[in-house]
């Protein structure tokens, strides 16, 4: 799984049949610290996040696709939380 903020909505004129009706987020991967790790990725939004939220992806085929309800599509990622706050332990960064 990884810490993103939602960077862009992506419009798609042709996809998938399985992805018609769902809204295709392009997100940026984020260190603990809120800096950004590495490219932006695109993940398909289970829950109705927009640009500037921070959210939890699952990067996982399986786990994407049954987090949107769509077993059997060609999903990698997936939006499937927001994330409120970010706790760490003293010493761990």
């Amino acid at each position: 799984m990884l810490i993103a903020r939602v960077v862009g909505e992506l419009v798609a004129t042709q996809k998938h049949p399985s992805h018609e009706g769902r809204k295709v987020l392009l997100v940026q991967p984020l260190n603990l610290d809120g800096s950004n790790r590495g490219d932006a990725v695109v993940a398909l939004d289970a829950v109705d996040a927009g640009v500037g939220d921070r959210v939890l992806v699952v990067t996982e085929g399986f786990s994407a696709m049954t987090a949107v309800g769509r077993p059997q599509s060609p999903i990698d990622m997936a939006v499937i939380g927001f994330i409120d706050e970010i706790d760490l332990l003293p010493g761990v960064s």
